[in-house]
């Protein structure tokens, strides 16, 4: 490939990137509204759906450091969200669930995040929603596979 159409390429690439990344970030946000934030929302979302997870997990799964993650599970806590559960064999250890509220909220967010999905998704055929998925996916595992190299170098 030549060094100008790669270079098109990434231009365009950042571009559309930025774009679909703030749009979808703002149209989340709009959904979430002023119950919790969008950080919140995916934390309640990764707890969810591990059941039980603690803050270094979330730590790993947001590729932030644990004092990040720290604040927002103190904010979900105050709020009535979470509850936290020490390991009854290693008190270090804080394991973190939904409550009830937790799980309310949740849902709720869940079904209109669902349905914000559904109405830009709806717009492409099925070819197109799986080609797009599969090269999404296929983008994901790069970027997992660049993000534990650079790891590895810093090892």
């Amino acid at each position: 490939m030549c060094e100008q159409t790669l270079k098109d390429l990434v231009d365009r690439y950042t571009a559309v990137s930025f774009s679909v990344t703030t749009l979808a970030g703002s149209l989340v946000k709009e959904e979430i509204g002023s119950e919790i934030t969008s950080d919140q929302y995916y934390t309640l979302k990764t707890i969810y759906q591990t059941g039980s997870c603690t803050s270094t997990h979330l730590a790993e799964v947001f590729a932030v450091k644990k004092s990040a993650i720290t604040a927002i599970i103190n904010r979900m806590w105050d709020k009535g969200l979470i509850k936290r559960t020490r390991d009854e064999n290693d008190r270090r250890i804080v394991y973190l669930t939904l409550t009830e509220q937790g799980e309310e909220i949740y849902f709720m967010l869940e079904r209109r995040i669902y349905k914000l999905v559904e109405s830009f998704i709806s717009k492409f055929d099925e070819a197109e929603i799986s080609q797009f998925l599969k090269t999404y996916e296929k983008l994901n595992e790069v970027l997992i596979e660049i993000k534990e190299n650079k790891v590895e170098k810093q090892s």
